[in-house]
């Protein structure tokens, strides 16, 4: 496979300076000094840049329409993912970016409507979460055969035709909670129990197939039980964990891959199990700080939402306004946060946030006021 082609972020990363800069001196606008068309120019040679599709959207200064096909949630995981695709949308300053949010209410409803709705109405790009990939696949694929190209997010839609995917590294996080659970129980013999939405999402299948052959391969005095799926809703989760607790009240741990682990701790505790419980999460939300904070959640797994949002956004605007295939497949490493380093990682992405949210403003209106000129 060769090379991906180079765009223009690459040159704008390379110099040390904006994209809009480095498309204002590539087409000769104003603004732009002899000397910084010239380092452009030079960059451009060297890294073998080529426009493609790149002229046609910017020459026209295109709206681009995208449609974001995601899901309500229990927790905050899906606002930063839409928070994600915001800031990226806002960072782009060669072409006018439309955001239109089709939110699904819960897990597999009316998401086949919205992806249909987006065909229907021609819109550039499509970032959809495909929580059932097999009833979506034939509408993905005519997207596709439509040159509306289709990112997933979180979770895949394979064989579908799809431009790209987007997620978290589900191997890496179910083989993490498996060794961390085997670690915590060090050395004690019992049951332990995961729950997922349901083994059909191929997210949840792949973290409880990398969590089961950790646990078989290196923690065999652990009996994994069959999996609890929930389908994220907070009262199945709470029944369905309670009915386990009741049959197996030796339950050394379990590992929660869903947002549904309020519900399953107060299961525990309503069983009074919380502290015989080594419990294990996934992603950070407020509700879920002072459980990590009193130890009764050892450790949580974030799948990084905003991250994957801008990334998302970014693999769709990148092949739309510059032709460029970067990876079909991003799998983001997971982050790791416990009581220890609880307080480092809240506090670092606050000041993430904010590093990124003020440059982006500055920059824009720097760029604006060039155009003006």
């Amino acid at each position: 496979m060769g090379q991906p082609p180079t765009t223009l972020r690459d040159i704008a990363k390379s110099l040390g300076t904006s994209i809009g800069t480095v498309h204002r001196a590539l087409h000769d606008n104003p603004g732009v000094s002899p000397e910084t068309k010239a380092r452009v120019l030079q960059m451009a040679r060297s890294l073998g840049y080529r426009p493609n599709l790149a002229a046609r959207y910017l020459s026209s200064r295109k709206t681009l329409r995208i449609s974001v096909n995601t899901l309500q949630g229990a927790t905050s995981f899906w606002d930063e993912v839409r928070t994600g695709i915001r800031e990226e949308a806002a960072s782009i300053l060669l072409e006018n970016v439309e955001i239109e949010f089709r939110t699904c209410p819960r897990l597999g409803e009316g998401e086949e409507a919205a992806l249909e709705a987006a065909i229907r109405e021609k819109v550039d790009g499509i970032i959809i979460f495909p929580s059932r990939p097999e009833t979506l696949r034939a509408a993905i694929k005519r997207a596709s055969r439509a040159r509306i190209p289709v990112v997933c997010v979180a979770t895949d839609a394979a064989n579908s035709g799809r431009l790209g995917i987007v997620a978290v590294d589900t191997l890496a996080s179910g083989s993490i909670a498996a060794d961390l659970m085997g670690r915590f129980l060090n050395g004690r013999q019992g049951s332990v129990a995961i729950t997922l939405f349901e083994m059909a999402v191929t997210e949840h299948a792949e973290k409880y197939a990398a969590f089961e052959s950790t646990l078989t391969a290196f923690y065999p005095n652990l009996k994994l039980l069959k999996p609890i799926e929930d389908h994220d809703v907070e009262k199945e989760a709470y029944r369905k964990c309670r009915k386990l607790f009741e049959e197996h009240p030796d339950l050394a741990g379990i590992y929660v891959t869903t947002e549904a682990s309020i519900p399953v701790l107060q299961a525990a505790r309503d069983a009074n199990l919380l502290d015989k419980l080594t419990v294990i999460t996934t992603d950070l939300f407020p509700d879920l700080v002072p459980h990590i904070r009193s130890g009764a959640v050892v450790a949580t797994i974030y799948q990084r939402p905003r991250a994957q949002g801008q990334m998302a956004l970014r693999m769709l605007h990148e092949f739309l306004a510059e032709g460029a295939r970067r990876s079909h497949q991003v799998s983001l490493a997971p982050h790791l946060v416990m009581r220890g380093n609880l307080d480092f990682f809240l506090r670092r992405q606050s000041e993430e946030l904010e590093r990124e949210r003020v440059p982006t403003v500055r920059e824009a209106m720097q760029d604006l006021a060039e155009d003006l000129a």
